[in-house]
């Protein structure tokens, strides 16, 4: 999940950020009266939900477009979106979880929450690998994506670091901020990046970066509001995300570093529920999710590449939002079991 904001300036201190008008709390009670067949009701994060983010553009866009309400639900993070629906069970308020990414969809997978949908327009979707990592079975519909990166401020004094192994020196002692994998999609990615480059070692290279972590943050929008107030010249991010200080601020201080190694890819996307209140609604949601006029805001509010071809991107993204030659494949189930082991070497 990925959305900057120079509001963090001021605010840097919240684990969670305050929702638009567009947004409700996590703990929303939904009727489910028949005024609920022209609400759509989706679940996600935070920053997609907060005023700086593309809920309040999609949502009046949606608006026109079909004449149906959706009201995005701030539940965290992604992670904590997903946990929500299972809780809810068959007892589901939300029609739509957006948010999930290729390193969750197994799990939502197993699940068994979902159910298969080709969105209208699909064909317009730029890459085909996109829906190779979300399984190519439409159970979930990618809309953004970007690989994931260090994101380093080159006024540091520090030398720039060249690869992940260089993130172990003593140098970067208290320099890296990172995210709880447990409860961030920035973070359980950069927890799969480690497993693709260091497969069973990669508890050892844990142990070696531990020193080196400042701080395993809630969140990406308390990671990163850390990495803006100076807290840290490192932060887990993306390979997009100095568009936005390119594009907003005119500020080329923030670097993606793209390592020796390679890059995994985070794949957002967003999924139907089985037991949706308003499934003919939400459908028509995803159509439009994917559709030109939704996909042209992302690239300045998400920060993420649109997945339609069509989009034209801005030039902050030719500056500042580089490439990598090298996409790594990810395995979520050994990543899940990473994580639990990650947990254990940090706690201890």
């Amino acid at each position: 999940m990925s959305i900057h904001k120079s509001l963090f300036k001021t605010i840097l201190s919240l684990a969670l950020i305050t929702s638009a008008v567009t947004a409700v709390s996590c703990t929303k009670k939904s009727s489910q009266s028949s005024s609920r067949k022209n609400e759509v009701i989706v679940y996600t994060y935070d920053s997609f939900a907060s005023e700086w983010g593309p809920a309040s553009k999609l949502t009046e866009l949606f608006k026109n477009r079909t004449g149906l309400t959706v009201t995005f639900v701030d539940c965290g993070d992604a992670v904590q979106a997903f946990n929500r629906a299972v809780l809810e069970k068959d007892n589901t308020i939300a029609d739509i979880v957006l948010g999930l990414d290729n390193n969750l969809t197994d799990e939502a997978r197993k699940s068994g929450l979902f159910t298969v949908y080709k969105p209208n327009g699909s064909e317009n979707i730029s890459d085909g690998s996109l829906l190779k990592e979300l399984g190519e079975d439409w159970l979930f519909t990618p809309y953004d994506y970007s690989h994931f990166a260090l994101i380093w401020n080159t006024g540091s004094t520090l030398p720039e670091p060249e690869s992940l192994s260089d993130l172990t020196k003593d140098i970067y002692k208290k320099k890296i901020i990172l995210m709880d994998p447990r409860t961030s999609t920035p973070g359980l990615g950069f927890a799969a990046w480690t497993v693709a480059v260091y497969g069973e070692k990669y508890s050892d290279y844990w142990k070696a970066l531990k020193p080196n972590i400042l701080t395993m943050a809630p969140g990406w929008s308390t990671g990163w509001g850390m990495f803006l107030a100076g807290e840290a010249p490192l932060v887990i991010s993306y390979t997009t995300s100095p568009a936005y200080n390119v594009e907003i601020e005119n500020d080329r201080r923030y670097k993606a570093l793209l390592f020796t190694e390679g890059h995994v890819e985070q794949v957002e996307c967003a999924a139907l529920l089985k037991n949706a209140p308003n499934t003919k609604g939400a459908k028509q949601f995803l159509d439009f999710l994917i559709s030109e006029e939704a996909q042209n805001t992302l690239p300045l509010t998400q920060w993420m590449y649109p997945v339609n071809k069509r989009v034209i991107l801005p030039e902050s993204y030719s500056i500042a939002a580089p490439v990598p030659s090298r996409t790594l494949l990810t395995d979520s189930a050994k990543t899940k079991l990473a994580v639990e082991e990650i947990t254990k070497i940090l706690s201890e």
